[in-house]
């Protein structure tokens, strides 16, 4: 979750901000920027509503940066383990950059648009994402952080027919991870059949000074309601995706957390691929090795959750991991939470204890997501 705080006057605005306070939000201080946590409905409807139906969610906070160059997809496959160059035109990936020591510099979606690559980068990495891409791209390459760019994110099972239905030239019809240009009302548009809630849905990315125009022709549909940060935070975890900054930094790496498929297979054949990206060594060793540690899902068995930076003990009372994320679940009724542990103590069914503020609170190990995902995956 967010610093509930009041917003600073020193963070940005997105194009949607005089809507958001039309619209009642709560607007706290995210990612530089203001953004509605939540509105007059609450987390908990926000979050059951884009289950059921559809949200619209503001994430015009995310970077948006546009790559050109002959060589960009090699390029960037120097840059992240994804297997870039072999993407077709209008598929989408998501993958990671990493450090030498094999650490996540940030998650992304990188798009190949035919004569161009577009990255959507997390917030607060942005700025620094797009001053690494200068300095490690050669000249032949052009990198351009879209900051006149909103991204909109309509995510729920009725995503599909209620963007169809506004559609003015194109089609929704795409599948999971893929691009398509459409004209929404006469508004071009890029979509993504995309999102980060763990349902079917789309981000929209548009000039700015239309993004408002936009925001109110899909919010005027039936079954559509806006979605907060809260919200999409709740779902993400039910989801059980990682936020970065907190399930993944620099300091962890893509197999400790989750996300070895992110790393191109060719790497692991008995005559692989020559690995170019930054920790490839290391990141290579623990797919084989197996990690010191590893994320996994935890499951409170009583009715209080547990939060951010609680300890894990083992039943020894030793220290073995710590919870990075956790909250209410309100798909699953209960509390869910996400953390590192020894690789000792991630069997599924293993009992642990977080300790936090005092208090000793009985965890499970689960399986992760804690709601199944629903993308649409078939043409």
């Amino acid at each position: 979750m967010p610093d509930s705080s009041a917003a600073s006057s020193q963070t940005k605005k997105t194009a949607l901000h005089a809507l958001h306070l039309q619209l009642g939000a709560k607007m706290v201080a995210f990612g530089g920027y203001q953004l509605p946590v939540s509105y007059k409905s609450g987390i908990i409807k926000e979050h059951l509503h884009t289950r059921q139906y559809a949200s619209l969610f503001d994430i015009s906070h995310m970077g948006q940066i546009k790559l050109s160059g002959q060589q960009a997809g090699v390029e960037l496959e120097k840059l992240v383990p994804a297997n870039i160059q072999g993407l077709h035109n209008n598929q989408q990936r998501y993958t990671v950059f990493t450090n030498q020591q094999g650490g996540i510099l940030d998650d992304l979606m990188i798009s190949h648009m035919g004569d161009h690559w577009m990255l959507v980068v997390n917030a607060a990495c942005k700025h620094n994402d797009y001053r690494y891409l200068c300095e490690q791209l050669p000249d032949s390459c052009s990198a351009v952080l879209l900051e006149n760019q909103s991204l909109l994110a309509l995510q729920g099972p009725f995503a599909a027919s209620i963007l169809n239905s506004t559609i003015s030239d194109g089609s929704a019809d795409i599948p999971f991870m893929t691009t398509s240009h459409v004209l929404i009302d006469e508004i071009p548009c890029q979509i993504s059949r995309s999102g980060y809630t763990g349902e079917d849905g789309y981000e929209i990315s548009l000039a700015s000074n239309q993004a408002v125009a936009l925001a109110q022709l899909l919010l005027e549909q039936d079954d559509v309601m806006p979605a907060g940060l809260g919200a999409r935070d709740t779902l993400r975890l039910e989801a059980g995706l990682c936020l970065y900054g907190h399930d993944i930094d620099m300091t962890t790496t893509p197999v400790e957390a989750g996300l070895s498929w992110v790393i191109d297979r060719d790497y692991m054949k008995p005559e692989p691929k020559t690995p170019l990206f930054p920790g490839a060594q290391i990141i290579l060793e623990q797919i084989k090795a197996g990690p010191s540690r590893q994320r996994v899902g935890l499951l409170p068995l009583g009715r209080a959750p547990v939060r951010e930076g609680a300890e894990l003990l083992n039943q020894h009372n030793e220290n073995i991991g710590v919870v990075t994320s956790g909250g209410f679940g309100p798909s699953v009724g209960a509390p869910v939470a996400m953390g590192y542990v020894d690789s000792d103590s991630s069997v599924i069914g293993t009992q642990l204890i977080a300790k936090t503020k005092g208090r000793e609170l009985p965890v499970k190990v689960t399986n992760l997501p804690f709601v199944a995902h629903h993308y649409h995956c078939s043409e």
